[in-house]
Formats: C-alpha cells, sequence, structure tokens
C-alpha cells in the first residue's frame, strides 16, 4: 500500500495564494498520473488537475485554470498545487491522488482511475 503525505493547507482571504505539497516516492516513474482532488462541503469530489507519468503533462478543470498550477520536483519525490487568486468557492479538503497504472497515457480528472489517496489538508478562504 502506497502510503504518502500532503501538506500546506491553511485559512486565508480570497485573492490569496497557498501552495500544497504531495511527497509521492518514486514521483514521476514508478507510477502513473498524480492528481489533486477538492471536496467542499456537501459537495461531490472534484478534480483539480493533474499532472502525468514521465512528461509531466497537465490538466486543469476550467474553474481553476489560470489561476492553479501543478509542478513536480522529481528530486524531491514531490507534487505541488500551487493556487493563485484564490477564491471563497475554492474552500475544501484537497486530495492528493495517485494512479497506479504506469502504462496509462496522459492524466485523467476521474476520481475512480486513482487507486492512492491521501488524507487531505483544509483549505478555507474567507473573509
Amino acid at each position: 500500500q502506497l502510503q504518502f503525505v500532503e501538506s500546506g493547507g491553511g485559512l486565508l482571504q480570497p485573492g490569496g495564494s497557498l501552495r500544497l505539497s504531495c511527497v509521492v516516492p518514486g514521483t514521476g516513474f514508478d507510477y502513473g498520473a498524480i492528481g489533486w482532488f477538492r471536496q467542499a462541503p456537501g459537495k461531490e469530489y472534484e478534480g483539480v488537475g493533474c499532472i502525468s507519468r514521465g512528461d509531466g503533462d497537465t490538466v486543469y478543470a476550467d474553474s481553476v485554470k489560470g489561476r492553479f498550477t501543478i509542478s513536480r520536483d522529481i528530486a524531491k519525490n514531490a507534487v505541488y498545487l500551487q493556487m493563485d487568486r484564490l477564491k471563497l468557492e475554492d474552500t475544501g479538503v484537497y486530495y492528493c491522488a495517485v494512479e497506479a497504472a504506469i502504462w496509462a497515457v496522459g492524466c485523467p480528472l476521474q476520481r475512480n482511475e486513482y487507486d492512492y489517496w491521501g488524507q487531505g489538508t483544509q483549505v478555507t478562504v474567507s473573509s
């Protein structure tokens, strides 16, 4: 069972920035895509974005495109979610997820494509 740690959540005002981190052993090669998801209170999980294995291509949900950026540091086994110009509706628990299939192409934003999940980190945007 793959275990990994997310960190970086917090409380901040609209317009602020925050960076979440996810440390996954073997980032970039030992697993498939790594995705970021969030769940707002009373709502379903939403795929925020993901980064593919190998080339590191990224995909973003329309709701965060232009504001959020996913990157990785293979030497540190880390994947980051940089969140800028945060809005009230960005509030939720953010999860890092790992796709087990190394043969997969690209990166999906569907929750059922991911096999391992972190414990989540709370992000609260409030004025």
